[in-house]
């Protein structure tokens, strides 16, 4: 089983149990903040099983209707991972403005045991996806980075509560988180659209690439260049390099092998490379 995969059953696992928790003690305490975490961690559970059913399918290999294989089906779980992270934020904004105009009392003492329950269960299933590099493992470390500090301020919401009687906070603590996680998503659903949409990865530069190539001995010319990412981790590059009338064969392979090395140091780890002569016309055209 592939790392990513794994990573994303276990936090699919963690979630959907500590979930069920969550909606007991939500209405145990009457408290709005763990009621809104146990909805927004219900389209958590689904958002997770979705991206673990993607995961199992990008690690499949090519075959003869997906020539570079399956890893683009993680980019159809992140996306729609997103809508459910905003969609979650918007439900949470509108069941607690009601609420901040008319606070209800909670129950503290079982809000702090909840909160505590919730980091460790979020906290060790956010660690176990944190270092993934696609951008389905970015989304889900962003569900669970929502979870883990939605319930590090309703244990400190929970703690005021035990000393004043202001039941105003936990509505308005879910108000900051939901727009907190609302435009950190956002900003990832951009990135997830753009690979999505065959853009050039936020690693690497076009014109960054271009240079680098440039700076190849024997190499002389650059043009018809394409840039983009499978899943945000595995980049794409073709491109047709322009050599001198004179380079050998011989040489022209050497500067192939240059090229590939030079765009694996940049995390480009497909690149085909087409070697022209100067003055070759070229039927692909510049671009």
């Amino acid at each position: 089983m592939p790392r990513s995969e794994e990573h994303i059953r276990t936090a699919f696992l963690v979630n959907l149990l500590f979930t069920i928790i969550e909606f007991a003690g939500g209405i145990l305490t009457n408290s709005l903040a763990v009621t809104a975490d146990a909805l927004h961690d219900l389209g958590d559970s689904f958002a997770l099983g979705l991206a673990w059913f993607f995961e199992r399918i990008a690690a499949k290999g090519k075959t003869p209707l997906f020539s570079y294989g399956y890893r683009r089906f993680s980019l159809v779980s992140a996306l729609v991972n997103a809508i459910i992270l905003i969609i979650g934020s918007v439900l949470i904004l509108a069941m607690a403005i009601p609420r901040i105009i008319s606070p209800e009392p909670v129950n503290a003492e079982g809000m702090i045991l909840l909160a505590v329950l919730g980091i460790l269960a979020n906290g060790a299933a956010a660690y176990s996806v944190h270092r993934g590099k696609t951008m389905n493992e970015t989304m889900v470390t962003w569900h669970l980075v929502d979870d883990v500090l939605g319930w590090a301020g309703i244990l400190v919401v929970s703690i005021i509560l035990m000393v004043w009687d202001l039941p105003v906070l936990d509505p308005l603590l879910s108000v900051v988180l939901a727009i907190f996680i609302l435009v950190n998503v956002l900003r990832s659903f951009r990135k997830t659209l753009i690979i999505f949409l065959q853009g050039v990865p936020p690693s690497v530069t076009l014109r960054g690439v271009e240079e680098a190539l440039l700076r190849l001995p024997l190499v002389q010319g650059i043009h018809d260049t394409h840039l983009w990412s499978l899943d945000g981790e595995h980049h794409i590059l073709t491109t047709h390099l322009v050599v001198g009338k004179e380079c050998t064969s011989e040489e022209m392979r050497q500067v192939k092998c240059s090229a590939r090395e030079k765009a694996l140091e940049m995390g480009i780890s497909h690149a085909t490379l087409e070697i022209e002569a100067l003055g070759e016309a070229c039927e692909m055209g510049e671009e």
